[in-house]
């Protein structure tokens, strides 16, 4: 059963690894790898959180926003990039098993419908791996309805520590709000 504080491992920076197939349908076409940062925020005491991306190599960001429904016990997940300004369908979902000590058993899964390349398709993104220090994301596509998925996107969350500087997501700025040399 999911609670609003499913997503609490998520706050705070990161720096992700991501691996995307080069057509998202297409379980034999190509990997490309590359980094990111992120940055998650808690909202509503836990019940929401937002997060942005920053795919330097995509020259793109990502924004997130998840929201808890206390009536469903289940979370929407709502994904827009920069280069479009709306929001895709979300995905929902839950957690399940135990989330404890180093790693854990804690797992969510989420499913939703939207169009890819012109095609209807399902989506199913997949929370795994969890611990203080990594979390492991994975988006798949199914254009039969759920018979069969490709796996096409993963991202490996590190989280940044001292040792790890991360730069910043957003430009600093002095009190007026004149960026800070």
């Amino acid at each position: 059963m999911s609670t609003p504080h499913d997503f609490d491992f998520l706050h705070g920076d990161w720096t992700v690894r991501n691996r995307r197939r080069t057509d998202f349908l297409d379980p034999e076409s190509g990997w490309e790898e590359f980094d990111a940062t992120s940055r998650c925020w808690s909202l509503f005491d836990g019940a929401a959180n937002l997060d942005e991306i920053d795919m330097p190599h995509l020259g793109s960001k990502g924004l997130t926003l998840r929201l808890f429904d206390r009536e469903t016990e289940k979370w929407s997940l709502n994904w827009s990039a920069s280069g479009g300004g709306r929001l895709f369908p979300p995905v929902t979902g839950d957690f399940a098993g135990q989330q404890s000590g180093l790693q854990s058993e804690f797992r969510g899964e989420f499913h939703g419908d939207d169009v890819y390349d012109g095609k209807d398709v399902r989506v199913r993104f997949v929370w795994s791996g969890i611990s203080d220090r990594t979390a492991h994301w994975e988006q798949a596509f199914s254009a039969d309805g759920g018979a069969t998925w490709v796996t096409n996107w993963t991202m490996a969350f590190s989280r940044v520590t001292a040792a790890t500087p991360q730069q910043p997501l957003l430009p600093r700025t002095t009190a007026s709000g004149t960026p800070a040399g």
